[in-house]
């Protein structure tokens, strides 16, 4: 006789009941969401709140961050001191470069969780890992080539947030193959190493609750295009890549190739829907329009871009032409979801002298109208499920209503008043899978993260 297994025990279902919630349909009253095993099982609208296990006045989905660098985190504020022949995306590069030198294993582990912490505490769920610092200080990869992408996955499993990591193909210091300087030692792979630190990162991802594993050819600076169709089949994952950042990318590019960045791009590999071209600042109109064409998504980085003096995507040109973006904390120097938001906003109304230029029709909230392309853009990139909607991870954040800028604020307004005038300061709980990671703004864990993070700076000053 054969033994019959037992019937799986369903997973419990939590109840979490919202005066105000941001739906896939836009706002709703009175919503109780049904959580089971992480993901959302039921929404039912109109509801009383007596069921509920938690009960707040206002929810958002959680926010995908679409492009991080979490190493980044140990330097935020660092290189605002101009040098003596003035400053540029090119001198923080180096600078960059000199303060990667002395980080090990530990260290990049412990300013990540700090990264990471604060990503959960400004309403991001889920980050896109752009992780390119691979060997050790001589450049030599670890006995484990992995290691340092293991590292990424420990502090995303440690603070609770998604993670889409991205591991970094970097080969070349510039157009055409050139060779590498002694600055990006620690970033550099040929195609058969870089397929093996690939394999090194399918565990870890898998292990982490609804990770994704793409991939991420550093740059047309840093891959030749030959290596980027090599790259593309090794995960089915998202592809990213940086493109026409700097003018002195899109003028490098124009010598080598007779082209700009992105049309060389476009015309080179099969860039879709699957890909994230991150900063796409520099473009022509026919670039904006073939860029939307394509399906692939815009991955914008406003308090970076502002930082390093990129310049202004051309946002209008492009939504005209239906394309999608998304927004990262790209080199973390300030991390707040509603800020890149803003930022992204104001940036436009420098350059065109205008107000509300992203909502693009008559009568629409501009804060709702960031958060919604924002939300969807991400979703794609990242090549994870967002909102909440039934069949969603449970990826909640909550909003302080008594903050001053909230008062009184209904449906879109809510985002009016959070993202122009709260900020950072109004997000109150935030859940991933169900489980609240956030209360009261602060990490459970943000105690330990910054006590590892301090330790790991004052090591890296003596």
């Amino acid at each position: 006789m054969s033994a019959t297994a037992p019937a799986a025990t369903p997973a419990p279902t939590t109840r979490f009941w919202f005066e105000n919630a941001y739906l896939s349909d836009g706002w709703a009253r009175n919503v109780t969401l049904s959580v089971s095993d992480g993901w959302i099982t039921g929404i039912d609208v109109g509801t009383d709140s007596r069921a509920a296990s938690e009960r707040h006045a206002i929810a958002l989905p959680g926010l995908p961050n679409l492009h991080s660098h979490a190493f980044q985190r140990a330097f935020a504020g660092g290189t605002e001191v101009r040098g003596p022949t003035g400053d540029s995306f090119w001198t923080w590069r180096e600078a960059m470069y000199r303060a990667v030198d002395r980080m090990d294993p530990d260290d990049v582990e412990a300013i990540a969780t700090l990264a990471y912490v604060e990503m959960l505490e400004a309403g991001f769920t889920r980050v896109g890992e752009f992780h390119y610092l691979h060997h050790d200080k001589n450049g030599n990869p670890y006995r484990n080539i992995g290691e340092l992408s293991e590292r990424i996955c420990a502090a995303a499993s440690a603070t609770g947030i998604a993670l889409t990591l991205l591991p970094v193909f970097y080969a070349h210091g510039g157009f055409g193959g050139q060779a590498p300087t002694h600055g990006q030692r620690r970033f550099i792979n040929n195609i058969n190493s870089f397929e093996r630190l690939i394999e090194s990162a399918r565990k870890p991802v898998a292990d982490l609750p609804d990770g994704v594993l793409g991939l991420a050819p550093h740059s047309l600076r840093a891959a030749t295009v030959e290596q980027i169709a090599a790259l593309a089949p090794l995960t089915d994952g998202p592809v990213h890549i940086h493109v026409a950042e700097q003018m002195k990318e899109v003028e490098d590019c124009l010598a080598f190739a007779g082209q700009r960045p992105v049309a060389y791009l476009l015309d080179h590999a099969p860039v879709d829907a699957r890909w994230c071209l991150i900063h796409a600042t520099h473009m022509r109109p026919q670039e904006t329009r073939a860029m939307a064409k394509s399906g692939a998504v815009a991955g914008l980085c406003p308090i970076t871009e502002a930082n390093l003096g990129d310049g202004i995507f051309p946002a209008p040109a492009f939504l005209e032409a239906g394309g999608r973006y998304g927004v990262g904390s790209d080199s973390n120097v300030r991390i707040d979801a509603a800020e890149e938001l803003r930022l992204l906003e104001y940036s436009q109304r420098l350059a065109h002298r205008a107000r509300n230029v992203l909502a693009m029709t008559e009568g629409r909230s501009t804060g709702a109208a960031l958060f919604a392309g924002a939300l969807e853009g991400g979703a794609q990139a990242l090549g994870a499920p967002a909102g909440l909607k039934v069949g969603a991870p449970a990826d909640m954040v909550s909003l302080d209503a008594s903050h001053p800028s909230l008062t009184e604020r209904q449906g879109n307004a809510l985002f009016d008043g959070w993202i122009f005038a709260a900020a950072g300061t109004a997000v109150d709980c935030v859940w991933r899978r169900g489980v609240k990671l956030v209360e009261a703004g602060r990490h459970r864990d943000r105690e330990v993260a910054r006590r590892r993070f301090a330790a790991v700076l004052t090591k890296l000053a003596a």
